[in-house]
């Protein structure tokens, strides 16, 4: 028998049953979809993280206070001690490092910023003029922070675009006052819109110079260091200069933590590869349910066609071309209904997509692959029991219909 023989002959005997092989083509769609579905989703959680550090800057070295050991616990919420903090002086001591390009210490605090009778409570950054740089930031309208001494206390600020929109409207903002707290800040630019970066709305900032956020605040600490190295071949070597410049100031002790964004992007992206392959194998046990499925429709198939066997077999079939028919039923299910799986998958993303627009959500290829080849093998392997068993039959008792 050809093989165009064996397809029609299989195809045939699918068109003969139409609820039973509907049946089985959307338990075999619904199992690739759920496998889509789910990788999409694991994927699209690695690239939001992977875009979200890339916001962060490029060749980013960032020193945070306090020593942060393996258990993930500062020593000192150990004791009850408060770690030591990181100053101004410590900051600018960085200077010494030849690797380093640029750096931005940085505080943060919550203050009310009003204007008239508008008043809401907002996020304060403090920094210097090259966090700008560090962060890649842009600006919609006027300059931002101006160079000069790290320790300057002006009282300017500049707004995140939602903040501008919120206090001004339409109007003009660069120029005008602000109350922040309990002093009042100029005005000197607005951010072009940022978007969301690790859980922070840049949109929804006020920037201010760190000397005045420290007086705002009260407090002589930093919250951390941003530091750009040269090159993404300076990094490690940003990383070594800093712990030593630091520890040297600190008369000794390392307390401090040094970490690196490509080491937190690594991080972040084997936690969430291991996790979408872990979505996707569970999605893939559906596929197994499939399989089940339809070997025992097919094991109803032999008994409902073993006339039609014994004839076949009676005109010289061989055991091995009737396995090869059950095959070709097994593929012709399994790879239809992969097809329809993959369109459903792939819809089901693009409908998370637009719910979810900040989630990148787009099924991994090696995802597709290996939903469409489960498939298909779990249909061929689970069809093996039905077809020997059509193959042994003795064709004058399935004649008989016995």
């Amino acid at each position: 028998m050809r093989l165009t023989d064996t397809l029609q002959f299989a195809s045939g005997s699918l068109r003969g049953s139409p609820t039973r092989t509907l049946l089985m083509m959307l338990a075999m769609s619904i199992g690739v979809a759920a496998v889509v579905v789910l990788t999409a989703l694991g994927e699209g959680a690695r690239r939001y993280v992977v875009n979200q550090f890339a916001s962060l800057g490029t060749n980013l070295v960032i020193v945070l206070p306090g020593r942060t050991e393996t258990s993930g616990v500062s020593p000192g919420l150990m004791s009850g001690q408060t770690p030591r903090e990181i100053t101004l002086d410590d900051a600018l001591a960085l200077q010494r490092s030849r690797a380093i390009k640029r750096f931005a210490p940085l505080t943060v605090g919550s203050a009310s910023l009003s204007r008239g009778a508008l008043n809401r409570e907002v996020v304060v950054l403090g920094s210097t003029s090259e966090l700008l740089g560090v962060r890649h930031m842009e600006m919609a309208v006027g300059r931002f922070l101006p160079e000069g001494d790290i320790q300057d206390t002006s009282s300017i600020c500049v707004l995140g675009n939602q903040m501008k929109r919120e206090l001004f409207g339409n109007e003009q903002a660069v120029g005008q006052w602000v109350r922040l707290g309990d002093r009042r800040f100029r005005v000197i630019g607005v951010l072009s819109p940022q978007g969301e970066s690790m859980g922070m709305r840049t949109d929804e900032l006020v920037i201010i110079p760190v000397g005045s956020s420290q007086q705002l605040f009260n407090t002589s600490g930093l919250y951390r260091i941003l530091i750009e190295a040269k090159s993404r071949d300076a990094i490690e070597q940003v990383t070594k200069d800093a712990e030593s410049i630091l520890v040297e100031r600190h008369g000794g002790e390392r307390d401090v933590t040094v970490i690196t964004q490509n080491a937190v992007l690594q991080t972040f992206d084997r936690i969430l590869g291991a996790l979408t392959m872990a979505v996707g194998g569970i999605a893939a046990i559906s596929l197994a349910v499939a399989g089940v499925l339809i070997m025992n429709v097919m094991l109803i198939a032999v008994a409902q066609r073993v006339k039609e066997i014994g004839l076949l077999k009676a005109l010289g079939a061989p055991g091995k071309q009737i396995r090869y028919l059950f095959f070709a039923e097994a593929a012709l299910l399994s790879g239809i209904g992969s097809v329809a799986g993959l369109v459903l998958g792939y819809a089901g993303s693009f409908i998370i997509g637009q719910i979810y627009p900040s989630l990148p959500v787009m099924p991994p290829w090696w995802a597709v692959i290996a939903a469409t080849m489960t498939a298909l093998g779990t249909g061929i392997l689970f069809s093996v029991w039905p077809a020997r068993r059509a193959a042994k039959l003795d064709p004058v008792t399935a004649l008989a219909g016995k």
